[in-house]
């Protein structure tokens, strides 16, 4: 199994996509620190923080989902994945393997990007690398490249998986807001704080963009009418529970993919 995620990682460092996006990272995020820390002010929940923030949310799980899925996507069309069944490596070793290649693929991106960022901060002293951002970005990849895996295994060829993914990035990122400010106008308050709070726990981009609010301690952001919300997961029992669900987020996808490719397997 180590040969085989030794050998994917590889293969994804390879690719002219994965090369674009590295390129990508580093001058976007080498922009917004620049900005952020030099021109703008830096306590507290800004406009400028919310702006490095949601391109963050959209950037990293858009191209996780979409050459993670593609991937997975392209050695089962292929026939790659028929010939490893040859081999003695299970189901799980496969997604497992395409899993950990997809996390180092991007968070070697991520290391790229915070090194330009820290080289930058070294030279100015005036900027520092928001830590939150650092684990940010890491959770976000685990649980986007699982669900890149599970997308993958679900599509018939590459193109199915581009669109699978894009359908769960645009309804993660766009869709669920709107319902939820659709709602907005004809349910309660007090409904509509429920129904908040039901969507963060569903939403894999809202509940990394709480975790943010969580671990920053910009939980007010949210308003008073979370205050006991915000005090719960702001307790030990609290940040315990956020990595526990969000280890969920991770493993659910993964069962589910294992699970999918063995019954296609026994209907082939």
């Amino acid at each position: 199994m180590a040969l085989f995620i030794k050998l994917e990682w590889k293969q994804m460092l390879r690719s002219r996509w994965m090369q674009l996006v590295a390129v990508l990272f580093v001058v976007v995020f080498a922009a917004i620190s620049l900005i952020q820390q030099m021109a703008l002010p830096t306590d507290g929940f800004t406009r400028q923080t919310a702006s490095f923030l949601n391109l963050l949310l959209f950037l990293l799980p858009l191209f996780t989902l979409t050459i993670g899925s593609m991937s997975v996507a392209g050695d089962i069309e292929s026939g790659w994945y028929a010939l490893l069944k040859t081999y003695p490596m299970s189901i799980f070793g496969f997604l497992w393997s395409k899993y950990v290649a997809i996390v180092l693929s991007f968070l070697l991106i991520l290391l790229l990007a915070f090194g330009v960022v820290l080289t930058m901060s070294g030279i100015t002293g005036h900027m520092q690398l928001p830590v939150v951002f650092i684990f940010l970005s890491i959770f976000m990849v685990l649980i986007f490249s699982a669900l890149a895996v599970f997308c993958g295994v679900l599509a018939k060829n590459r193109l199915h998986a581009l669109s699978l993914s894009l359908v769960i990035w645009a309804v993660s990122l766009l869709l669920f807001s709107y319902i939820l400010m659709a709602l907005g106008t004809i349910v309660s308050g007090t409904m509509l704080k429920w129904l908040t709070i039901v969507m963060i726990h569903l939403n894999p981009a809202e509940w990394l963009r709480f975790g943010y609010f969580m671990f920053s301690g910009q939980t007010t952001v949210l308003g008073p009418a979370f205050y006991d919300f915000t005090e719960f997961y702001t307790s030990f029992f609290g940040y315990f529970l956020f990595i526990m669900l969000s280890a969920l987020w991770v493993i659910t996808p993964l069962g589910l993919a294992n699970w999918i490719l063995s019954k296609k397997g026994r209907d082939v």
